[in-house]
């Protein structure tokens, strides 16, 4: 089976990286024969990953103005209402690389949570009119993010793999019959444990994640985050360390966190980590952390995935998602709306702390349950085949 991976922005947002390695993985261990290709909007970034067969330029094409391209486009925009050869076009890339597999995954995740996507929906238009099968891969989608077009979009895949019952349920009651539950495959993925930096307390660091996403969406969240950075150096004898998880140019954790590192680094008990290492190379130290506080998903998953007790700056479906399908509730996860409120931030650490043994014991239970659950994608993509 040839598989093609798309509908991904690069590995330096390292949950992207993430789901990319853990699926090829997992995908190989359980199809016999397998080979998984990716097609990326910036490939360089993806040779980190050592397990699939091949990465293309996924990248968007410029249409050239004034070309016959360019008139033909904007003739059919103009007269049809019709985008579609234009995105056919500035989708090439992607598209030309249909015709040498069986099938296509869109690997967003969240993808489908940021409004309309007409250049994604193209390229599953296109898949299904050359017979391939078409998969949306381990996605979490919510009730406020749905619209017609979407759903007729969605319509055409041969599979959908929710990564979460909230998404599951919704889009089941949207009428969709094709749909599947699973977990995020990043549950699975392995972890290279690099040397502990300076100042690193074995068993009693805490690792904190932000992204400038977060603080985009509530303005007054980074001051909110700060304070509870100072609650926690006042109250308590741990070391924070300050995680990057996403280190694109414009959403880089890396420079607000470096703020917060500025700010607090003659305490001696705050550390930046690097701006450079990879999803595994991050998840080693998330795994050695005693708890964490993340607004990034696949940071929270390297957390949840080691049984680290982990508070979640979430701002979607899918963090409240994934935290009720390993607590049977949404628990120590603040909404977008609630992260702006210092003392809402502060209880919520309290009661992380408090609970630590507890939250532990829970993890352990339900961990191994989601990391099964993970590998069902792979049984239904089989199936598919």
């Amino acid at each position: 089976m040839k598989i093609m991976m798309f509908a991904h922005g690069g590995s330096l947002n390292r949950g992207c990286e993430a789901i990319v390695r853990s699926s090829a993985k997992i995908i190989k261990e359980k199809i016999n024969d397998a080979k998984v290709y990716l097609a990326s909007d910036k490939p360089q970034t993806d040779k980190v990953i050592s397990a699939l067969d091949g990465i293309y330029d996924g990248s968007k094409s410029d249409i050239k103005k004034y070309s016959l391209n360019w008139l033909v486009a904007s003739l059919q925009n103009k007269l049809l209402q019709d985008e579609t050869y234009a995105l056919g076009l500035i989708e090439h890339n992607t598209i030309s690389r249909i015709k040498d597999v069986d099938v296509c995954l869109s690997i967003g995740g969240d993808n489908y949570c940021y409004g309309e996507q007409p250049n994604w929906y193209e390229i599953d238009r296109r898949i299904k009119a050359q017979g391939k099968k078409l998969v949306l891969w381990g996605c979490s989608i919510g009730e406020e993010d749905m619209s017609e077009r979407k759903l007729k979009d969605l319509k055409l895949f041969d599979l959908i793999l929710a990564r979460e019952t909230l998404t599951y349920a919704m889009l089941k009651d949207k009428g969709l019959g094709n749909v599947k539950l699973c977990a995020d495959p990043a549950f699975t993925m392995e972890q290279e444990e690099l040397p502990l930096p300076e100042g690193w307390q074995v068993g009693n660091t805490m690792g904190i994640n932000f992204s400038p996403l977060v603080w985009e969406r509530n303005k007054r969240s980074r001051e909110a985050v700060r304070e509870l950075i100072n609650y926690i150096l006042k109250t308590t004898d741990m070391t924070i360390a300050l995680t990057p998880h996403v280190i694109y140019q414009g959403n880089n954790d890396y420079e607000v966190l470096k703020s917060f590192y500025d700010e607090q680094k003659d305490t001696g008990r705050v550390i930046l980590l690097p701006d450079n290492l990879t999803a595994i190379q991050y998840k080693g130290y998330i795994a050695r952390m005693r708890f964490f506080i993340g607004a990034r998903t696949h940071a929270t998953i390297a957390a949840y995935s080691n049984c680290v007790p982990t508070m979640v700056l979430g701002y979607s479906v899918k963090s409240k998602g994934i935290a009720k399908d390993i607590f049977n509730e949404e628990k120590l996860v603040l909404g977008i709306e609630e992260i702006s409120d210092s003392s809402k931030l502060i209880n919520r650490f309290n009661e992380m702390i408090r609970e630590e043994d507890e939250l532990k014991k829970i993890l352990k239970q339900s961990i191994p349950n989601i990391k099964q659950m993970s590998y069902k994608a792979v049984e239904y993509l089989k199936e598919l085949a």
